[in-house]
């Protein structure tokens, strides 16, 4: 790929956002940064993965963290920092990849090159793609759906000034029910195609 380019993936818990994101970074040749970040982190600084993973994409806890003159003792906060700096690192590098969650549309906001997407789906495919991929109920589906949805709320609320889930903050919303997974993934690269072509 000769033009630098970022593409930022937000979604809904079930919605295949994960899954599309992938097969993306595969048809563009690109990297994907999840929680692979948190790896690198760990092998960058000599850290454990395990205790950053279990706090990964939570909100900041408010029981016994204090901030003082910008400063902060919250866990979620000092690792969610970074990977925000992570991320601003390979994007001023001129690397081309695909991130998932992170508030990277808000935390790359001022990058040329950004392509920000956000993949929702219907309650019952949802409900349905769980039970195939994690072996869930019903009820489990939408007790999971609704809790890991409202961490995630949280989580990109407490870090940005856009609202998760919100069409505004992105480039492009896009239902994973109408096309599926795959046809889905083939829509957003003649996006990103599109916008490519426009790149100065």
């Amino acid at each position: 790929m000769t033009k630098q380019v970022i593409v930022t993936i937000g979604r809904e818990f079930g919605s295949g956002g994960h899954e599309i994101a992938r097969k993306i970074a595969a048809k563009l040749g690109v990297k994907i940064y999840d929680k692979n970040i948190l790896d690198e982190i760990a092998e960058q600084k000599n850290m454990e993965t395990g205790e950053m993973r279990a706090l990964d994409e939570k909100p900041r806890g408010w029981f016994g963290s204090r901030r003082v003159r910008g400063h902060t003792n919250s866990l979620q906060e000092h690792i969610a920092k970074m990977q925000f700096d992570y991320i601003k690192e390979k994007s001023q590098e001129g690397e081309s990849f695909v991130v998932v969650g992170r508030c990277a549309e808000h935390v790359l906001k001022d990058h040329a090159n950004i392509i920000s997407i956000f993949v929702l789906a219907d309650k019952d495919v949802k409900i349905e793609r769980l039970k195939r991929t994690d072996g869930m109920d019903e009820k489990e589906a939408v007790r999971e759906m609704i809790r890991r949805d409202s961490i995630r709320k949280a989580y990109h609320n407490s870090h940005t000034v856009s609202k998760w889930r919100h069409p505004e903050t992105y480039d492009l919303c896009i239902n994973s029910s109408r096309l599926g997974i795959d046809g889905t993934v083939d829509a957003l690269i003649d996006y990103i195609n599109r916008r490519i072509e426009e790149m100065d």
